[in-house]
């Protein structure tokens, strides 16, 4: 079986893509390639590797990559995680592809005690997590 490659979109590559990435990964691999990329390339989020970290995924060795026109035009799922991708994403020459957003608040810019941040990160950790098993289990 071919597997069908989704390409996650975020503004910059560094938290909420990189999460969905690794959840995709580790709970749909058999079905599903997994790449994500973003507008711009931020650098991957030390918070957010931390999270997936205490939830048993290991992001460590991804990388914050900007969007790849080659790989949209290959993509069956682009699926954004941002409003701010999902508004700039570049106009993409692929009618196979199946175009879906999935809103996210952006753990990066929470504010406050260290343990108030970390409590963000966690839930929108939890948030897309939840999203991705749904999207393996009923394929949307």
């Amino acid at each position: 079986m071919d597997k069908k490659l989704v390409y996650f979109l975020c503004t910059g590559n560094s938290c909420r893509s990189q999460m969905a990435d690794g959840y995709l990964k580790a709970l749909g691999s058999d079905k599903y390639e997994v790449k994500s990329a973003g507008l711009e390339a931020h650098g991957l989020n030390p918070r957010a590797v931390q999270a997936m970290e205490e939830d048993g995924i290991d992001i460590s060795g991804h990388t914050s990559d900007v969007i790849d026109q080659e790989t949209l035009k290959k993509a069956d799922y682009i699926i954004t995680l941002c409003g701010h991708a999902n508004d700039n994403c570049p106009a993409v020459k692929n009618d196979k592809a199946e175009r879906w957003h999935w809103g996210f608040d952006d753990p990066a810019k929470a504010t406050g005690t260290e343990e108030e941040i970390a409590s963000k990160f966690y839930e929108v950790r939890d948030s897309i997590k939840n999203r991705v098993e749904r999207f393996v289990r009923e394929g949307k």
